[in-house]
């Protein structure tokens, strides 16, 4: 081996000499041709690494001890467990290649020929495990933290050995977990989406129908972003991660052509258009595509991200130069129906502007035929109109349990976690069922006491709820629109204002115009003194721009006058409407009631803190008092609309207590009189809610039950074709059997820590399930070894 400084020297005398070489090689040939270099290897490695697994190396035993020592060699390494800086390789004859003597020996080095520093495996699955649990972990903390326990300074070469020796790693583990997916048959396209929730997916035979067959959300996240390359700068890294996650951008593409927006309300389903106008102007994501712009610094934006309701993820949609498009809604909407099948409830924070997006696509029918909805999760809700929130909220979906579907806030705000969540959630799987059916008990057992003594004090049955019910609902969707003879009457007196106005402008404009000329005005010439002419000039000046405002304000007041006209000829109006007329007064009152009600549902909006404690209301009331601008603003409005209609006003410290809708007067204004409905009542109103409550814990407790039982059967299930793949694979001496023993012990350990809290739910007082195992639809029903207590005490 030559000395170390000879490079040193070699370029000191190229310097002299005047012999230099300049590297035009950039980036993307470096990689293209370390990826070119490694590709070879690639399958005789992972063979060496399966065979590592099993602690079996293949040898072809040379004549004598002496040649067989001749092919071993020693070699820098780092073991962060041995703490050694060499290691001598073992290496046979027939191995060719010394980096697969290393792979042999449990090493792994940053190039594929003539290593020159080796890196254990155990060292590097360390680093791997580090990345699952702790992404933004970087290669460079560990290579410090490798030089502090060898007690060496920081060495930059570690960084660079570790990272390019950690990227052929995982290349390696991609192919191993491959075929360990093949060996168990889990390699098909859909396969994960399909069974990584057992709880959502292992449908069994005789099972009580669900009324949604599966719940799940989406979300777009702007957190995700990535810099787009400036000028003529081109991705170094060419390669393509493949994954079932995501959605390829060919797909999500489809459906960028069929947002049409809707113009108005009657070209839209009236059932889901209604209560929409009043919800989307206070959300950016419902805004129109066109206004959904980026910054041009990034290509990746963010990420589009769905997930079921105990947490596991679906399928993610990067996007691309662009807002929250309804294009990536749309292609999971698709992807949904094509592989989880129908009756599916979908939760989104626009729930109500998807179902028109859906409308008006070509999933429409698609849509419809599979008997799915689609929700506003319980967060985003409230900040919907109250008639979308009777419609969409997903407290008053039947069928939806006491699921939020605020699963992608919890997501997102662990974003940088992410990297091991799907077996994290799967290992909690049982711990949310656990606590979803604590919860939906203790709500039954407490409130049903209270709803009986309500219904006897008040008088009421269950029928007059449900009735009540549906005269809300009617009676919101009749609120939430406007007949279309009001909605003109509106314009006409809008203009009809607009063009009194326009009248008083011109008459000011052209008295001010008339009388800037004076009644004893007699012509001078701009050229007989200095003085005269600049005075002229001035005049001239005031009277063009006194010309230019009279004419532009009787421009526009023959426009508006022709559409004065043409409205009135649209409405059938033969004589044009007083100040005085009663149609005239009828509207301004209308008017003042519209503005009104706005007013009251924007402060409603912002003040509703229904679903927060006594404690944490005064909290929040204070810092919104102190801080808020836009609330304070909103009340000032909304007693001015008061004071319009003749209603009282309203203080911060009254409106900071109130609850809910049904506290402020708008059930009292209305275009009809429901004051003496019994549902108007606050008493009332609270059993209503109450009831509706504890009818989504009985639909929690149904559904949790089918829950149990699919996780409890598709556990056993699982361990029944682990021991059979297991031993098939060991009979035939197939390389990867250590490989999916491994997968199989991590699998078997999470299955016992579920299963004990499984148990532990069916021995809650209340349990209404069926403790035991079923039978998966489309399998036979052969006869079961139900090892629970076997495995739970196996770990």
């Amino acid at each position: 081996m030559p000395p170390a400084h000879t490079p040193g020297i070699s370029r000191s005398v190229r310097l002299v000499v005047g012999s230099s070489r300049t590297d035009h090689h950039t980036w993307r040939h470096r990689l293209q041709r370390v990826q070119a270099n490694w590709t070879p290897l690639l399958s005789t490695l992972v063979e060496s690494f399966l065979n590592f697994q099993r602690g079996q190396r293949p040898s072809s035993p040379p004549s004598n001890a002496e040649e067989e020592a001749s092919y071993d060699f020693t070699i820098p390494c780092i073991n962060i467990y041995t703490v050694a800086t060499e290691v001598t390789i073992s290496r046979s004859a027939t191995v060719s290649n010394p980096v697969e003597a290393l792979v042999l020996n449990g090493y792994l080095s940053s190039t594929p020929h003539s290593p020159t520093i080796a890196v254990s495996f155990s060292t590097l699955e360390l680093y791997h495990r580090l990345r699952l649990r702790k992404p933004s972990f970087s290669v460079e903390a560990f290579a410090k933290v490798i030089c502090d326990i060898y007690k060496f300074p920081y060495r930059r070469r570690y960084h660079t050995v570790l990272a390019d020796t950690f990227d052929i790693y995982l290349t390696i583990r991609r192919q191993v977990d491959t075929q360990v997916k093949e060996a168990l048959g889990r390699n098909s396209t859909e396969w994960r989406v399909q069974n990584a929730c057992p709880a959502c997916c292992y449908e069994l035979n005789d099972e009580p129908e669900l009324h949604y067959s599966r719940l799940f959300a989406f979300d777009g996240n702007n957190s995700l972003s990535c810099m787009a390359l400036l000028g003529d700068r081109e991705v170094g890294d060419q390669r393509v991660f493949k994954s079932d996650y995501f959605l390829d951008a060919e797909y999500v593409n489809k459906f960028a052509d069929e947002v049409q927006e809707r113009h108005t309300v009657a070209e839209a389903d009236a059932e889901v258009s209604l209560p929409l106008s009043s919800c989307v102007e206070h959300w950016k994501a419902a805004a129109a595509d066109a206004k959904k712009k980026s910054w041009g610094i990034f290509e990746e934006t963010g990420v589009f991200a769905s997930a079921c309701r105990h947490g596991m993820i679906l399928w993610i949609v990067d996007m691309v130069r662009s807002g929250e498009l309804f294009k990536y809604p749309l292609a999971i909407v698709n992807k949904a129906l094509e592989v989880l099948g129908p009756r599916l409830l979908i939760g989104y924070d626009i729930g109500c502007k998807l179902s028109v997006m859906v409308g008006s696509s070509s999933l429409r029918s698609k849509f419809e035929d599979s008997e799915s909805r689609r929700c506003v999760d319980a967060f985003h809700g409230y900040s919907h109109s109250y008639a979308c929130q009777d419609k969409n909220h997903s407290n008053v979906i039947i069928g939806a349990g006491l699921k939020d579907f605020g699963v992608m806030e919890r997501i997102f705000s662990s974003s940088n976690q992410l990297a091991a969540w799907d077996e994290d959630r799967y290992l909690n799987l049982s711990i949310m069922l656990y606590r979803h059916y604590t919860q939906a008990l203790k709500i039954i057992k407490t409130e049903t006491v209270a709803i009986d003594k309500a219904k006897r004090s008040l008088g009421v049955t269950d029928e007059d709820i449900r009735q009540w019910r549906t005269e809300q609902s009617d009676y919101l969707k009749m609120s939430s629109g406007e007949a279309e003879w009001n909605v003109h009457a509106v314009a006409y007196v809008e203009l009809l204002q607009k063009l009194r106005a326009a009248r008083s402008t011109v008459e000011t404009s052209g008295s001010a115009f008339i009388s800037a000329t004076p009644t004893n005005y007699e012509f001078i010439s701009p050229s007989f003194t200095p003085n005269t002419s600049m005075s002229y000039y001035t005049n001239l000046s005031q009277t063009r721009k006194l010309e230019t405002a009279h004419r532009q304000a009787a421009e526009r007041y023959d426009e508006l006058l022709r559409e004065v006209i043409a409205l009135e000829l649209k409405m059938g109006i033969v004589r044009r409407w007083d100040v005085f007329d009663r149609q005239y007064m009828e509207t301004i009152k209308y008017i003042s009631r519209q503005k009104y009600r706005r007013a009251l549902n924007n402060l409603q909006r912002l003040l509703n803190l229904s679903q927060s404690g006594y404690k944490m209301q005064m909290h929040i009331a204070k810092s919104l008092q102190t801080r808020c601008k836009a609330i304070q603003t909103a009340l000032k409005i909304y007693n001015e609309a008061a004071v319009e209609i003749g209603q009282p006003t309203l203080d911060w410290s009254k409106v900071s207590h109130y609850a809910f809708l049904e506290e402020f007067t708008l059930l009292e204004e209305s275009a009809q009189d429901i004051r003496g409905q019994r549902w108007t009542e606050p008493a009332v109103r609270e059993l209503m809610k109450q009831s509706l409550r504890v009818e989504h814990a009985h639909e929690e407790i149904i559904r949790c039950n089918v829950e149990l039982c699919r996780l409890h059967t598709a556990i056993i299930d699982e361990e029944q074709e682990f021991t059979s793949v297991l031993t098939q694979l060991s009979t035939v001496g197939d390389p990867i059997h250590g490989a999916v023993a491994e997968f199989c012990e991590r699998r078997r350990r999470i299955h016992a820590h579920v299963l004990a809290r499984v148990l532990a739910v069916y021995e809650l007082d209340g349990f209404s399930g069926n403790p035991g195992v079923g039978v998966q639809k489309g399998s036979m029903a052969n006869e079961k070894v139900d090892d629970t207590n076997g495995l739970v005490e196996e770990c």
